[in-house]
């Protein structure tokens, strides 16, 4: 099983680390091999080769069957051109390998719900919420401009969308709701965007396919508030990639900690992209005090959804649940009466308990 590794920036070398030691685990217990091949992503590429992502990152992922990927960008490269930041080296990597949809499971572990900023009566028993969000395509891929206007300057950046990729972004969100509660939430903003009617249009039509799912509809800003107000009334999400960014995001605190959360970026071929949520935390970087059960838990995505070895995963996603058990937290976890450790002993007590 090939996996390229792409440690990034920041804490990204030492998260990735602490998978890879937990994938070793798994290996020596599952008898099976991993062949890690190591490429360059973002700033460290822009650094040793120019560019945030060399064509030699490009083959190697391509001829692999899963890229695990730590976490790319940070201060130092804030001033270069835009064509040229650590960020366009992960939407070229994203788009080089197809992955159109993004799977952001929102979940709130029972030993973590002090963690989380909600009430206790909002939690209930935990969260459980997947936002399948859209990846290579709206703004963040559209055409992007910037004139000299009088007095000053004029931008913009093209939010556009076919029905092809709204379809196959849709079939993967009925498939994941099918699997999981049959209850499956668009939001968008129809109500202003043309965009968005076309993403309504076309769900509504494909949803006759799907006729046990419970499709429902909500505005983006409505969306926002009842994340918060009740986060359970959500099972899967389906949204297009801006709104999918940042939903995800207010989601993922929900559960205490953005370092807790992993992702998959999956699309019709062969290769997963699997990754934390969170960014390369240059102020933390070297310190031993990244969370790196983020990164874990996306090994664990890679092995169930890229390898087919859920048991492997549920054995990773086990030992997790049983070092929160015992009280090991984490800087961004800690709380009063729980045991301090630091990103080294964290990845060290989960391969141990696999």
């Amino acid at each position: 099983m090939k996996i390229a590794v792409i440690r990034g920036d920041g804490i990204g070398k030492e998260i990735v680390g602490e998978a890879l030691k937990v994938l070793n685990a798994v290996s020596k217990k599952y008898k099976v091999n991993f062949n890690l091949n190591e490429v360059l992503l973002g700033g460290i590429a822009i650094d040793k080769t120019g560019g945030p992502i060399p064509q030699e990152t490009i083959d190697v992922c391509k001829a692999s069957d899963a890229v695990l990927l730590g976490a790319v960008g940070g201060p130092k490269w804030d001033n270069i051109p835009s064509n040229l930041r650590p960020e366009i080296g992960l939407l070229g990597i994203r788009k080089a390998l197809g992955v159109f949809a993004n799977l952001r499971p929102a979940i709130l572990f029972p030993q973590l719900k002090e963690a989380s900023n909600l009430k206790p009566e909002v939690l209930g028993n935990g969260l459980d919420i997947m936002i399948v969000r859209e990846l290579i395509g709206g703004a963040y891929f559209g055409e992007k401009k910037r004139i000299d206007i009088p007095g000053g300057q004029k931008a913009w950046d093209t939010l556009s969308y076919s029905t092809p990729e709204i379809d196959r972004i849709a079939r993967k969100a009925f498939e994941i709701a099918g699997k999981r509660g049959k209850k499956l939430t668009l939001v968008d903003k129809a109500n202003v965007l043309e965009s968005s009617r076309l993403w309504r249009e076309t769900v509504t039509e494909i949803a006759k396919e799907y006729k046990d799912i419970d499709l429902q509809y909500m505005y983006v800003d409505n969306a926002s508030m009842q994340l918060i107000r009740d986060p359970k009334q959500f099972d899967v999400i389906v949204t297009e990639n801006t709104f999918g960014d940042i939903l995800s995001d207010e989601a993922s605190m929900l559960t205490g900690s953005l370092g807790m959360l992993p992702s998959a970026s999956v699309g019709d071929g062969k290769v997963g992209i699997y990754e934390p949520i969170h960014g390369s935390a240059p102020d933390i970087a070297g310190q031993d005090k990244a969370n790196p059960i983020a990164t874990i838990m996306s090994a664990a995505m890679m092995l169930r959804y890229s390898f087919n070895m859920n048991e492997a995963a549920d054995d990773i996603e086990n030992a997790v649940s049983k070092v929160l058990d015992k009280g090991y937290r984490t800087p961004d976890i800690m709380r009063e009466g729980k045991q301090l450790v630091g990103t080294v002993k964290m990845g060290d007590l989960i391969a141990e308990s696999i």
